[in-house]
């Protein structure tokens, strides 16, 4: 590897831990509220909707949340799946193909973060980020499931931006919430949001 190339992957690494501008961020939807709406999300729909909201594109855990979504989207095609990512649009459609593709999850791009806001989810802290909790789960899912941290291109996002997952049934109301508390915390889709929505 090159010199320049080295030093190119570390300054977009670095980059992902530029901290954003703030956003208000609204208060995180609980069950049986409406769910909030935008151009891209809206309601009623034609079917059950789980939507995730990524981590930045690079990280371990987006990577599997990302898999097991498109996993479900194949084996429940009754459900409508949609994955959030922070990342620009070049970088999320790059993103998806090296991580295997969307199958039948709709992808959207939210590089402002907006959706992200008015979905409850904010910005955590260090602690959150890369504490030693974070750190260890990082390097467990490497060990126990070969997912490692890939390179953060310079516009795939940043590491302080919290993840979580949703579940809204047709008429627009959220039957599932699931915020992570700590960077590892993956959806449990199949145990929980499935049997909420259907």
């Amino acid at each position: 590897m090159s010199v320049s190339l080295i030093a190119s992957t570390i300054q977009q690494e670095l980059q992902s831990f530029t901290t954003p501008p703030e956003k208000h961020v609204a208060p995180v939807p609980r069950v049986g509220d409406r769910a909030p709406e935008s151009d891209q999300l809206s309601w009623p729909s034609a079917k059950p909707t789980i939507i995730v909201f990524l981590r930045h594109c690079g990280c371990p855990f987006a990577e599997k949340t990302f898999n097991a979504l498109t996993r479900l989207s194949t084996k429940h095609p009754e459900l409508h799946c949609i994955a959030v990512s922070q990342a620009s649009q070049a970088a999320t459609d790059k993103w998806v193909i090296d991580v295997g593709g969307e199958w039948d999850v709709e992808v959207i791009a939210d590089p402002e973060r907006d959706l992200f806001a008015q979905w409850g989810l904010g910005l955590g802290s260090v602690w959150y980020a890369v504490g030693p909790a974070s750190v260890y789960a990082a390097l467990r899912l490497g060990r126990d499931e070969g997912i490692w941290n890939r390179p953060t291109p310079a516009d795939g996002g940043n590491r302080w931006q919290r993840g979580g997952a949703f579940a809204v049934d047709p008429a627009g109301f959220v039957c599932w919430v699931d915020v992570e508390g700590g960077v590892g915390d993956v959806p449990r889709f199949e145990e929980d949001a499935v049997p909420a929505l259907l």
